[in-house]
């Protein structure tokens, strides 16, 4: 084992883990154990909420399987990622104050919370938190993997031991710590990896003799690798274009996001955290997608995408400093996993427990249930994990598009269209996550030239439908909508 790459990442793990038992603390003392659990107290100010939001997005994708693709992709892969500057932006500009005041005045605590009261519809509130547990398994399997790879190629152990370790890192300190320590630890995560990912690229830069010589170096091997098209030509103006739905303006759909634009304190928090969070954002991907395309004259011949980012840092840097550096994609893979963790037990716990099963549970009840499904649901991701695929992007990326065809319309239309009704968000919902999965099996592959016209991305195709139903049904259907709540 290279124990001087690996002593970096336990001090970094022994810092969480304190920061978790710190953060118990409050949630033992909470009046409100939902509140503290999954919203940190509604508290965070401007930079632990815009770093919360870095470390959320910044997922194993952006961090392992983002360099990866770029590594066989090319500078075009590049110019595709930085469609993410703007997400941060997005979420708290469209989201931002009202959804914040909105949420308080219903007491919601996820996102689900808010769709139940706008809507007072079970089927809406069924038929979202089965949306979200089903995706959100597809994004925490690509996170689970991409913490074990990362692990895998830094000490030595086989796969499935590194994967053990990272799950059991988690799974502890999630669940005694809850919100309050993931969005603290985000603080610390995105810090590291502001300035992990920029010392990184200067080292590559180095080692591959400077920008000509790499970009000299990337033509001479594939012309194709230095223009916005791909390695292999496939990167079409529609389809980079269709990622700033994707990972752009859709991000504000995306519940593990949505939920930071309830946390936040005040006004000067959230206007803060929109400069610092774009600014990050900015910064970070592009330089991971960087390393990841100057990393090919380097480190040639790499067959699994997912193991260049550490498999370059151990090259190019002496192992203590690789182990420090390498914090920082842990740290957004971890910071990305507790958040999806929470959501996915809250939409259980919160959503369907306390709305349909038992509405009057005794809090001593829903704290161990809470802390239960947690460790639970992670044990279940750790099974799907165990047979991983070669590039994860792709888990996450479907994940995205799934949850964004989902909830984009209930969400933002429901928030500022008096006449949205619970008749126009289950029709938008199911339009569109039917358009989005069933083209992908063969009953239903008749379908793929229509939701992915002119080479885009296949989530367009059913947020454009899900807009055209939520609104039209709902129109039709005025007469019928009665007891919602609404939006002032």
């Amino acid at each position: 084992m290279n124990w001087e790459a690996i002593i970096p990442l336990l001090v970094f793990l022994i810092i969480i883990f304190a920061v978790g038992i710190y953060a118990s603390r409050h949630v033992q003392s909470s009046n409100s154990f939902l509140d503290e659990y999954f919203l940190g107290g509604r508290s965070l100010g401007g930079f632990v909420l815009a770093m919360t939001m870095t470390a959320t997005y910044g997922s194993a994708s952006s961090f392992i399987g983002g360099p990866g693709t770029a590594y066989t992709q090319g500078l075009g892969w590049v110019l595709l990622a930085m469609s993410q500057v703007a997400t941060g932006y997005f979420v708290l500009m469209v989201l931002g104050k009202k959804f914040a005041i909105v949420t308080r005045k219903y007491k919601a605590v996820t996102m689900v919370d808010f769709l139940k009261k706008r809507y007072q519809s079970p089927w809406v509130v069924v038929l979202s938190a089965f949306s979200i547990i089903i995706f959100l398994f597809s994004a925490m399997a690509a996170q689970w993997i991409g913490g074990a790879r990362l692990i895998e190629s830094l000490t030595g152990l086989s796969y499935t031991s590194a994967l053990f370790i990272f799950a059991l890192s988690v799974l502890i300190y999630v669940t005694i710590g809850g919100f309050r320590a993931v969005a603290l630890t985000d603080a610390i995560q995105g810090s590291i990896m502001f300035v992990g990912t920029l010392v990184l690229l200067i080292a590559v830069i180095i080692a591959g003799g400077g920008i000509p010589n790499i970009i000299s170096d990337l033509a001479a091997e594939n012309p194709n690798m230095i223009t916005p098209f791909g390695a292999e030509g496939t990167l079409s103006p529609a389809y980079v274009s269709s990622f700033w739905i994707l990972v752009g303006v859709g991000v504000i759909a995306l519940p593990q996001i949505a939920t930071r634009a309830m946390s936040y304190k005040n006004s000067r928090s959230m206007h803060r955290a929109i400069i610092i969070g774009t600014i990050v954002v900015g910064f970070i991907m592009l330089n991971m997608h960087l390393i990841g395309v100057f990393a090919r004259p380097i480190l040639p011949g790499i067959d699994v995408g997912d193991k260049v980012m550490p498999l370059i840092a151990l090259e190019v840097m002496p192992p203590w400093l690789a182990g420090i550096v390498l914090a920082a994609p842990m740290a957004a893979i971890m910071s990305t996993v507790d958040s999806l963790l929470l959501l996915v037990s809250s939409s259980i716990v919160k959503d369907v427990y306390l709305n349909y099963v038992q509405p009057n549970a005794p809090q001593k009840r829903v704290k161990q249930l809470s802390i239960g499904i947690t460790a639970v649901l992670g044990i279940i991701v750790f099974v799907m994990s165990l047979n991983p695929p070669d590039l994860i992007i792709w888990l996450n990326l479907f994940a995205f598009g799934g949850l964004e065809a989902a909830f984009i319309w209930p969400v933002v239309l429901g928030l500022y269209w008096k006449k949205g009704n619970k008749y126009g968000a289950f029709a938008s919902m199911v339009a569109g996550i039917g358009l989005y999965v069933l083209p992908e099996f063969k009953l239903f592959s008749f379908l793929l030239p229509i939701t992915q016209p002119f080479g885009m991305h296949a989530v367009v195709t059913p947020v454009v439908v899900a807009f055209f139903a939520y609104v039209l049904v709902s129109l039709f259907t005025q007469n019928k909508d009665y007891g919602e709540a609404k939006i002032v």
